[in-house]
């Protein structure tokens, strides 16, 4: 995690100057500002919460875009951080991997785990673009639209049983559509996704209550008050497999700025619902994007 952490930093440190140039001429950096999107919590380009049809970085039909990322969203009884890498090639396919640390801080030692005791994920992403072009199709109202999936591997295959997980390792299966405004500079996203993750994986896939897939949704609204400040809100509904506690929806609103393409800072307040035995964990979440 730390070593994911200083990548970021010492990526934004070389590559910040505006006019920076590519270090290969595949990485074109042809779209335009904020198209690419910022870095969801599992990996993908999107926002926050919601995977979007876009695919991230800043690469064309010709080239290539990559990113790494890492954000933090502390919350009144619990802490998660995640920092991982995405590329896209040439505008059609991306690949992501992201790492997750979730922190049960006092709420471990009251669950008898031990105070700090803490949960990591591995996510590693793929998104394929179908049709629509979210920006040249301005006279067509076909949005966008991609398939993709996200396969998790946890790590506390004990705990996860414990508390009425049926595994340790899941695949999530996703469509989404995107359709961007130009001239309302407004980008809207919508996503069904096909899921057995509590709490998007950090307590183990499928539950005592439910074992199956469960299809889900994630919505958001993004508008570009600048061409390079843009601020939205985001929905997304999870199952409630588990027995132990009801699984309600997240949310947040959010604003990002991009500084040139190369680097991009997304603040927003979020809404997390119930995590096990506390509710209303809700906190400020930062992430840091920065990239070629």
């Amino acid at each position: 995690m730390r070593l994911l952490f200083s990548v970021v930093v010492v990526m934004a440190g070389l590559i910040s100057s505006a006019h920076a140039q590519p270090a290969w001429d595949m990485f074109d950096g042809g779209k335009l500002l904020a198209t690419g999107g910022v870095s969801q919590v599992e990996g993908a380009g999107g926002g926050g919460l919601a995977n979007w049809a876009l695919i991230t970085g800043y690469g064309t039909r010709d080239g290539i875009g990559a990113n790494v990322h890492y954000t933090a969203l502390p919350l009144p009884d619990y802490s998660l951080q995640s920092a991982g890498v995405a590329v896209g090639l040439f505008d059609r396919l991306e690949l992501s991997y992201a790492w997750q640390e979730f922190d049960t801080q006092d709420v471990g030692a009251a669950l008898g785990l031990g105070r700090g005791f803490t949960f990591h994920q591995n996510i590693f992403g793929a998104k394929l673009k179908l049709v629509g072009d979210a920006v040249y199709d301005q006279n067509s109202w076909l949005p966008q639209i991609s398939i993709g999936l996200q396969h998790k591997e946890n790590d506390r295959g004990a705990v996860i049983a414990a508390v009425g997980g049926k595994g340790t390792v899941g695949t999530d299966y996703y469509v989404a559509a995107s359709k961007l405004f130009l001239a309302q500079s407004l980008l809207v996203n919508v996503t069904l996704r096909e899921t057995k993750a509590n709490q998007f994986g950090i307590l183990g896939f499928g539950g005592d209550k439910h074992n199956g897939y469960s299809t889900q949704f994630e919505g958001s609204a993004a508008y570009l008050i600048s061409r390079r400040f843009a601020v939205g809100a985001e929905l997304r509904t999870k199952p409630s497999n588990l027995g132990v506690a009801h699984e309600g929806a997240a949310w947040d609103i959010f604003a990002a700025y991009f500084f040139n393409k190369n680097l991009s800072l997304t603040a927003a307040y979020a809404d997390l619902g119930n995590l096990v035995i506390r509710n209303n964990q809700q906190g400020a979440y930062l992430s840091l994007q920065a990239g070629l």
